[in-house]
């Protein structure tokens, strides 16, 4: 459950800029970003971490556990 509302919330944010854009500009490999975005692979806390921090998301937001 949490997988796939964190790869929906991640594909918008992310819009219309690249994957390997958004990747880079993150500090994590461009294909462990699209594995997040495919539910392929299980999260850590650092790279969420990461993710959250450069969108400056809250991290329950970016897991679905609560709606803004």
């Amino acid at each position: 459950m949490y997988m796939e509302k964190f790869a929906e919330r991640l594909k918008e944010l992310i819009g219309e800029e690249s994957v390997y854009s958004v990747a880079k500009k993150i500090g994590i490999p461009q294909q462990t970003l699209s594995r997040y975005l495919h539910c392929q692979r299980e999260i850590g806390i650092e790279n969420l971490c990461k993710i959250a921090n450069y969108f400056k998301e809250d991290l329950d937001f970016l897991c679905g556990r609560k709606d803004y």
